[in-house]
């Protein structure tokens, strides 16, 4: 096996990452590159899904020569991906036909107001998502409403629907595979989880025909191999899942009851809670964790769409920062916030809120603030979110969570890690290697071609690299989150 490896497609929300995957865990080769944010009005975020797919194609072919290796070498491919963003494309050219309507999209929130009322609890009881302009189904109505003559070749079945896992599922195999990988479906408020099937009453209401959709596969299984022409050998796509249950599979969090924390461009708690799917009675978002051998495993999950894209916009919007990495000296050389404090909710508030016409907003700058003082209201903010969700799966679960994985770029950052730890009082427990996202795409896709016979043994040699434990006083943390409450009230509805 030691010559023979997994390569991982992780596409992002910002950028694209492929990555060699030994038999031991450890990563050979990785490349990295942004790619384009577009933005043409305040509600609206796209992405160029050929840009996308170009990009993963050069990232392959570079990871491929950082590693030495050549195609023949991969066992198989794995693929995880931003989850909810929608793209839209015709089945003949595999050209798609306007942007990707991005998951942090807000274009549908009016729309959203004027069927709350029939369709917010049903939609939520079925799909396990509050309605909310992050399904796929309302931005693909949005297409098929706007694009010009989008919606007569959806009715004459000329065009294809998908999240990111499709869209590259077909460029691979050469339009040979129009699929999507069972957690991707779950995700996209276009799936009934109590019936198990695209959720036919809603895309009906919406006007949307079945025929746009793709075929739901195992996430751990066979998703065709890929076009000869590409790589000059066909190769086995043998995953493909959302990257929070990636992350979830990756961090071995195979128990229900166990816990991990991703802080990517948004910040994700996701929970195991095992083979019987359960909708949240408190705002959670419930999901297909994955599916593997036609066993289906559930999670519940809380998210707050911005947060380390919050840290993007110190850099690239506010040009506070040069990098990223600034932000810990920074948040560390003053003793406290100064009474500063930032909510991200450059796109709206999600769980527990799901307001879309919240907005961002810093409250408590005096004459004192320095900039410091903002970066780190910046970081703070980012657990304050986590807070907020992590209450509620307290009560959805009745699990007592005193322990969290966590990973992401941003679980290098020991002032943020250890600020989680004290303002959520639980452990917080940082791997080696933080990609767990790429590893747990990778242990599926190993699994289903036998690369690696049992998930124990893909997880042999992961290592833990520190754990943060809670040192702040309670009475500390019950004043500092009640005036993190204060001002997320005051951001509500501010654009409505």
């Amino acid at each position: 096996m030691s010559e023979k490896y997994i390569l991982v497609i992780d596409e992002g929300t910002t950028g694209t990452r492929a990555l060699i995957v030994a038999h031991d865990s450890s990563i050979k080769a990785q490349s990295y590159t942004e790619f384009t944010q577009y933005h043409p009005v305040p509600d609206r975020v796209e992405h160029d899904a050929m840009e996308i797919w170009d990009k993963t194609l050069d990232m392959v072919k570079k990871s491929f020569a950082e590693a030495k290796i050549e195609p023949a070498d991969i066992a198989a491919i794995g693929i995880t991906n931003q989850r909810a963003t929608t793209v839209v494309w015709d089945r003949v050219t595999g050209e798609p036909i306007t942007k990707a309507i991005v998951w942090q999209d807000t274009r549908t929130a009016t729309f959203i107001e004027t069927i709350r009322e029939e369709w917010a609890e049903k939609a939520y009881g079925h799909t396990g998502w509050a309605l909310a302009p992050v399904y796929s189904s309302l931005s693909l109505w949005w297409i098929l409403e706007n694009v010009p003559g989008a919606r007569e070749r959806a009715e004459a079945g000329e065009l294809a629907f998908g999240t990111i896992d499709s869209w590259l599922i077909y460029k691979l195999t050469g339009g040979k595979v129009h699929a999507i990988a069972a957690s991707n479906a779950s995700v996209t408020g276009s799936y009934d989880l109590l019936a198990d099937e695209w959720y036919k009453e809603w895309l009906s209401f919406l006007n949307i025909p079945l025929s746009l959709f793709p075929e739901v596969k195992d996430d751990s299984g066979e998703f065709g191999v890929t076009d000869a022409g590409l790589f000059g050998v066909e190769i086995p796509i043998g995953s493909a899942l959302g990257d929070q249950m990636a992350a979830l599979f990756g961090q071995a969090c195979l128990e229900p009851g166990t816990v991990k924390c991703t802080h990517g461009t948004g910040t994700f708690l996701d929970m195991n809670i095992g083979p019987n799917v359960a909708i949240s009675q408190n705002g959670l978002n419930a999901l297909i964790a994955w599916r593997m051998n036609g066993v289906t495993i559930y999670g519940l999950e809380g998210y707050a769409a911005v947060t380390g894209s919050a840290v993007q916009w110190l850099r690239d919007g506010a040009e506070l920062i040069g990098e990223s990495a600034e932000t810990e000296p920074l948040a560390t050389s003053v003793e406290d916030n100064g009474g500063v404090y930032f909510v991200p909710a450059l796109t709206g508030l999600s769980a527990p809120y799901w307001d879309s016409f919240a907005r961002g907003m810093i409250i408590g700058i005096t004459r004192g603030t320095k900039r410091a003082h903002l970066v780190r209201a910046t970081l703070e903010g980012i657990v304050y979110a986590t807070k907020d969700f992590l209450e509620t799966m307290r009560k959805d679960s009745g699990v007592d969570i005193t322990s969290i994985k966590v990973d992401g770029g941003a679980a290098r950052n020991d002032f943020l890690m250890q600020f989680q730890a004290d303002m959520l009082d639980a452990e917080v427990v940082r791997p080696v290697n933080p990609e767990s996202t790429s590893l747990g795409a990778a242990y599926l896709a190993g699994l289903a071609v036998g690369f690696w016979k049992t998930p124990e043994e893909c997880f042999a040699g992961q290592k833990v690299d520190r754990i943060f434990k809670p040192e702040m006083p309670a009475e500390k943390r019950d004043k500092l989150y009640a005036e993190w409450t204060k001002a997320v009230k005051r951001c509500m509805g501010w654009a409505k």
